[in-house]
């Protein structure tokens, strides 16, 4: 088993992340435990980075996928901008390291104190999605008596073919401007003195496992930026979002990043534009594993369950979106053979799953199972549903490793609670 660009691998039998054995963070850190590989993440950002070459360009890596201070101070590192769709995670970019004039302040409901609070900063852009939230930006900095720069959200009507939660560019969506009004909606923004309308923005989903829709909308916003040129306003940067999927089953093929910025340059190249991508999925997904502790075995019927110690409060997708994540033993042991078996955690609800009849080592009580490609959307949607306190998150590089979120207590659960 293999994932991460090879970051995770079997040797000797024993799962490793880089050179550093699973089985010894587990040891150490207990579960459930998130551990991400420093390798995969830089690969992955990489990959865009280099792709994009000489053409005008900022990867600016979604903070939403994974917002842990370790992840952020890597790529901040690397060099990357950040994309941003609350007050909050523009702190933590902030406490990261990362360079507030690389950041792009994303997301249909901005509040007056978090645009104030990016305003105060001097963030790149405002990616807006309504006329409501121009003029509020326009006003903020008109008080603060600076000139913000902002782009409009445009929505183009393409159908991005991936999960309904996650799709967000059908004009029955809630995201951005239909695309049919965006040219009068810059032509009034024209008029505010304070808020420089001179980008255009974009994002039709995530988890896309065909590029062609992102390459569909990209069309149709080039011919916005035209017409908008032709009538003078001064159109410099073109956002194009992120989106791209990876491969959850071993069955599933994902777009290559080398392909996509193919396609995506062979359109941009020599329209005196610069690029913005917001990949956050394709970079730090195949970059992380969850471990988890058998508990028990249990038969119930026809039913066979594996009860472990992480649960849908530690990963919701499959609960939330019915995804399919891989899940391995950290010890190879084939000649146990394998069970069909549903893998659920410790939360009182039925919906608490990680897999359902799901062909899988035979594991026994006591085993390390690791939840692969968990990277992305798992322990910044987790929470303390059942009172449980939320898992460690630990980073590997090379053959060391830290943690970077220490497992919480139970003090923490009641930490600014009063009787």
């Amino acid at each position: 088993m293999s994932n991460g660009e090879g970051c995770f691998a079997y040797r000797q039998g024993a799962l490793h992340c880089e050179a550093v054995p699973l089985a010894d963070i587990a040891a150490r850190a207990g579960t459930p435990c998130y551990v991400y590989s420093t390798r995969a993440v830089l690969e992955r950002y990489r990959a865009y980075d280099e792709a994009l070459g000489d053409l005008p360009h900022r990867v600016c890596y979604s903070v939403k996928a994974n917002a842990n201070l370790g992840i952020l101070a890597l790529l901040a590192r690397a060099g990357a901008g950040f994309d941003i769709v609350s007050g909050g995670e523009l702190y933590r970019v902030l406490k990261a390291g990362g360079d507030p004039a690389g950041v792009v302040f994303s997301g249909v409901g901005k509040t007056a104190a978090e645009i104030e609070y990016a305003l105060g900063q001097g963030i790149h852009s405002f990616s807006c999605e309504s006329e409501a939230e121009l003029a509020l930006v326009d006003a903020l900095a008109a008080r603060r008596g600076v000139t913000a720069r902002g782009a409009l959200r445009v929505n183009p009507d393409v159908d991005a073919a991936t999960h309904p939660y996650i799709s967000t560019g059908l004009r029955t969506h809630k995201f951005g401007v239909e695309i049919e009004a965006a040219f009068d909606v810059y032509r009034r923004a024209g008029a505010l003195g304070h808020l420089r309308l001179e980008g255009v923005s974009c994002h039709i989903g995530s988890q896309l496992l065909d590029a062609a829709p992102i390459l569909e909308a990209l069309d149709r916003l080039l011919e916005l930026v035209g017409r908008l040129r032709a009538a003078g306003l001064p159109i410099r940067h073109l956002d194009l979002g992120g989106g791209l999927g990876v491969a959850y089953e071993a069955e599933t093929q994902a777009p290559g990043i080398d392909d996509f910025i193919a396609g995506v340059r062979g359109r941009v190249e020599r329209r005196d534009l610069l690029l913005m991508l917001e990949p956050g999925r394709s970079i730090v997904a195949e970059a992380g594993v969850l471990l988890t502790r058998v508990l028990y075995r249990k038969r119930t019927g026809s039913k066979e369950f594996v009860v472990v110690d992480a649960a849908m409060n530690d990963l919701i997708r499959p609960s939330l979106y019915r995804s399919h994540h891989r899940i391995v033993p950290l010890r190879e042991a084939p000649e146990r053979g394998t069970v069909v078996a549903d893998v659920v955690g410790p939360v009182c609800e039925t919906g608490d799953f990680l897999a359902r009849d799901r062909e899988m080592a035979n594991v026994l009580p006591g085993d390390l199972l690791a939840v692969c490609t968990a990277g992305a959307y798992g322990f910044v949607l987790s929470s303390n549903y059942n009172a449980r306190p939320r898992a460690a998150e630990a980073l590997v590089e090379e053959s060391s490793w830290r943690v970077v979120r220490a497992r919480e207590t139970y003090e923490d659960l009641v930490r600014g609670e009063s009787a």
